[in-house]
């Protein structure tokens, strides 16, 4: 449309939809940037700091004839890894599982010592046991009540008393707080109501923390997706109008 001064009208509008378009496109690009560089830059820091404090720790344990006269970065972390290798390779032989064994002894005896230890050794072994396949499972479980699915991990097969209460087999399943996944709740589930899934544990803490918002993809056939395992326990509409 002309005006009365003879210009377009069109090509103002035309001018500001570009504009706009420039300015959405500038503000996508610089959320885009934030989502990439933010948790490259917190790992790094995170990183960072944590080997600057465990220089800081482990060269404070040499001698002053052996420290370095200038800092190297990760030259504590190195000497960690190097000792953490040499005691492992050494409690390996006869003599260090010997000592180590002497050493579990001694502090057994000690009464609030002992229930530390005991609970510490029992995490370690837990979370750095290559043996345990079942650590690495992910199930649902119908939890706080029938219908509803929440997003678990098996632990190991129950054992002792509350195995021997129970008739079926139970399975020990940690359920996950969010976004915290290192708390959450011990449960002790029958093996035939747990669904175990194809869902890697690594993807399955991150769905956690993300509380849903990182969603895995499936890694089933397609022709096992399209069909349901779980039927729907609500109503449908039109039974609900009959």
């Amino acid at each position: 449309m002309i005006n009365d001064k003879g210009e377009s009208e069109i090509s103002g509008d035309g001018r500001h939809r570009k504009h706009m378009t420039l300015t959405a496109r500038l503000r996508a690009y610089f959320l885009a940037g934030i989502l990439v560089t933010t948790p490259i830059s917190v790992t790094l820091f995170v990183a960072w700091t944590l080997m600057q404090a465990i220089d800081r720790g482990v060269i404070g344990l040499l001698p002053e004839a052996y420290r370095f006269t200038l800092p190297v970065p990760g030259i504590g972390l190195l000497l960690l890894m190097a000792t953490l290798t040499f005691v492992g390779a050494f409690t390996a032989g006869y003599i260090g599982r010997l000592m180590v064994r002497m050493g579990e002894y001694i502090v057994g005896q000690v009464p609030v010592i002992r229930n530390i230890y005991g609970v510490l050794k029992q995490i370690v072994e837990t979370v750095l046991a290559q043996q345990s396949a079942a650590f690495r499972q992910v199930v649902l479980v119908e939890y706080p009540r029938k219908g509803i699915w929440a997003l678990a991990f098996i632990t190991g097969v129950t054992e002792g008393e509350v195995q021997n209460l129970t008739e079926d087999e139970t399975i020990n399943v940690f359920l996950p707080t969010t976004p915290n996944p290192t708390s959450g709740f011990l449960l002790f589930v029958p093996r035939r109501d747990l669904v175990v899934l194809d869902m890697s544990v690594e993807d399955g803490i991150k769905m956690v923390i993300s509380g849903g918002i990182f969603t895995p993809p499936d890694r089933r056939p397609p022709e096992v997706r399209a069909t349901p395992v779980f039927p729907s326990v609500t109503p449908r509409s039109d039974d609900g109008d009959r």
